[in-house]
């Protein structure tokens, strides 16, 4: 099963292999949380996810809420009970091997930052070009 943690290693998680979903997430609520252009989220049955250490709740909206560490401030999880009442979603990036559990799919592309769709047409490089 997959495990993960926060920046601190306060918070430890393990997961189920298989999610009910995974995406990566480009909404405004997402990037402003997290300062980046997007999250990879998995979502998960809440009883199969073991979760130990403490985490914060933030009320992003309505019905979100964020789950983060108190310590070190790294988003973990994210749960809706209205959308999904019995389910959580991990962000797979804090997986200690994150391309375990990778995304399946896009969502929120209509709040897209702009340049994300040309990424590919960027240069890479292996390690901070100097």
């Amino acid at each position: 099963m997959p495990t993960g943690r926060c920046h601190c290693g306060a918070v430890r998680y393990e997961m189920p292999a298989e999610a009910i979903h995974q995406a990566l997430c480009h909404c405004s609520d997402c990037r402003r949380h997290s300062g980046a252009p997007a999250v990879a989220w998995a979502l998960v049955k809440k009883d199969a996810l073991s979760v130990e250490g403490e985490t914060k709740e933030y009320a992003s909206s309505e019905h979100g809420r964020r789950h983060f560490c108190p310590g070190c401030g790294t988003s973990l999880f994210y749960t809706n009970d209205v959308v999904f009442p019995d389910a959580i979603d991990v962000q797979t990036c804090t997986l200690d091997e994150p391309d375990a559990v990778p995304p399946a799919a896009q969502i929120q592309v209509a709040e897209r930052v702009g340049w994300m769709a040309r990424l590919g047409d960027l240069p890479a490089f292996e390690r901070y070009p100097g």
